[in-house]
């Protein structure tokens, strides 16, 4: 099972992968970085993605509609998956991580519109995400 930054490294080879990082949405921590960073400096682009990511977990308008989200009862599982945000130029891929404590990191990549594949991406960030072994 691949730590931080195996997973990482692993992200950076998606098509298109321009930068990726490991962030807790709850302090904007970034707790792993690599490539590049948007805006270019990774510490504002951790805080800023964890806004995005906060807003989507912790408002109900977000959780699943049929009130049977796995795990959430025990704190194991966000209420969202993942978050897809598109510019004129790239694609930002945020991944909730379900972890045994409180769930409270996301992985963001970062992708190269023209030359992402977002399809690949989100089903390649689910498949680390659920090997990412934290602690």
């Amino acid at each position: 099972m691949p730590g931080i930054d195996e997973c990482l490294l692993e992200a950076m080879r998606l098509p298109g992968a321009r930068g990726a990082a490991l962030v807790d949405w709850t302090s904007g921590l970034a707790l792993g970085v690599v490539g590049e960073s948007p805006g270019g400096d990774h510490e504002a682009a951790a805080v800023e993605a964890a806004e995005l990511a906060r807003l989507a977990a912790e408002h109900r308008a977000f959780a699943p509609g049929d009130g049977a989200d796995e795990g959430a009862d025990d704190g194991t599982a966000p209420p969202v998956e993942d978050l897809i945000l598109s510019n004129r130029d790239s694609y930002h891929l945020l991944r909730f991580v379900p972890t045994s404590f409180d769930s409270s990191v996301f992985l963001h990549v970062w992708l190269a519109r023209a030359e992402g594949n977002l399809a690949l991406a989100r089903i390649r960030l689910g498949e680390m995400a659920g090997r990412l072994v934290l602690g």
